[in-house]
């Protein structure tokens, strides 16, 4: 998908944070706090147009899954399109529907979720929701890697990630457009 197409499904729908994908480079450092040789299902939510969802599953093991929850019904049709892969699960649904989605595809727990949702567009009710659904998805141990633009306060999902999580760190990727900030929440 153009740069072009992406900046017209960002001007009508709010829960697409950025104007363009997510840089190479922000993809790999995000991606780079993922232990693939543990990593047996992970989550992304709002995968986009799929620049995470190429490189997981290029780390990902042959028997792992994939499971795609895209809200922008548009997008999950490109993803249908574009990965047709027998590890990949699309799901047209939102986040706080985790627990359902990861039910519906047989899994009980995954090892890691990773997430491009627009926080700081959420009211503070549903980010919560979604921390704590996402919580009871993980394994013990898993990891919850949510990346937001830079320009967002530090405190509007550290301070609600530190009240879920047991371990939360902050790193950041300015090789990206807008440079990005991203969170590592441990249960």
């Amino acid at each position: 998908m153009s740069t072009f197409s992406y900046m017209k499904h960002f001007a009508k729908d709010k829960y697409i944070a950025s104007i363009t994908p997510t840089s190479e480079f922000g993809v790999r450092r995000v991606c780079g706090k993922i232990d693939f040789g543990r990593a047996d299902v992970v989550v992304e939510y709002g995968p986009g147009t799929g620049v995470f969802t190429k490189h997981l599953l290029e780390k990902m093991g042959s028997d792992s899954r994939l499971i795609l929850i895209e809200r922008n019904p548009d997008f999950s049709r490109m993803l249908g399109k574009r990965f047709r892969d027998r590890r990949v699960a699309i799901r047209n649904d939102c986040a706080s529907n985790v627990l359902e989605v990861l039910t519906a595809c047989g899994m009980q727990a995954a090892d890691c979720i990773l997430s491009g949702i627009p926080f700081s567009f959420l009211p503070d009710e549903t980010r919560v929701k979604i921390l704590r659904k996402s919580h009871a998805a993980l394994r013990e141990g898993g990891k919850f890697l949510a990346y937001q633009t830079f320009y967002q306060a530090k405190t509007h999902l550290k301070e609600p990630l530190e009240s879920v999580f047991r371990s939360v760190r902050v790193d950041y990727e300015m090789l990206n457009i807008p440079p990005m900030r991203i969170y590592e929440a441990v249960k």
